[in-house]
């Protein structure tokens, strides 16, 4: 029976906790409505953000400048939009009700643009000068062009680094000539026919010219 009775009276206490708390939430609950207007003329402003910092919610203004929005009290409210200044307002925690107008005005925000110059129309001859001298960088298919000559190719294959398995196939092949000539004097390439044509066409190639 006696646990019973702690069970209740916790039980109770709990509910009134609770309750409490809800009604506080509900007590700091603000319909938070007004209109949005310039400072000088006094025109509604459409399509303003009205947003809640920090709760990432909010809404825009209507046709005529109005909105609304369920706020909290001591919530910070911006209102922005393109060509004014951003104006940020709270809501007051001592604030009775839970209703909350606002006739917000913004004022224009200035922005300073670079100076233009502006020149007179050019002859035709500065025209032709300057598009004849005009660079035109080259396109994809003019630059895969360029990459596929010959004379690129012989580049990049003369000024490329060897990788592992090139420089491994290398040794390799420099060894099994040093064990086939061992003990013995090995040809001289002077006297081989081929030698001699792989070097009279690598001669009409240009590969001896100076780069």
């Amino acid at each position: 029976m006696k646990q019973f009775v702690q069970y209740t009276i916790l039980t109770a206490a709990i509910l009134c906790s609770l309750s409490s708390r809800a009604q506080t939430q509900q007590d700091s609950i603000i319909q938070l409505y007004g209109v949005v207007m310039t400072a000088d003329s006094l025109d509604a402003i459409a399509s303003a953000s009205v947003i809640v910092e920090d709760k990432l919610r909010g809404t825009f203004t209507n046709a005529h400048g109005v909105f609304s929005i369920v706020v909290l009290k001591g919530d910070k409210i911006r209102f922005s939009v393109v060509g004014f200044k951003d104006k940020i307002i709270t809501i007051p925690d001592n604030l009775e009700g839970n209703q909350y107008s606002v006739i917000q005005l913004m004022v224009t925000d200035t922005a300073y643009l670079p100076a233009t110059i502006l020149r007179p129309r050019p002859t035709k001859a500065q025209f032709e000068r300057d598009f004849v001298n005009t660079y035109v960088p080259a396109d994809d298919i003019e630059i895969a062009r360029q990459n596929n000559s010959e004379a690129v190719r012989r580049a990049l294959i003369a000024a490329l680094p060897a990788d592992g398995r090139e420089a491994v196939s290398a040794q390799m092949r420099a060894n099994a000539q040093k064990y086939t000539y061992q003990g013995q004097v090995p040809p001289q390439n002077i006297f081989n026919p081929l030698a001699w044509a792989e070097f009279i066409q690598a001669w009409k190639r240009g590969d001896f010219k100076r780069k």
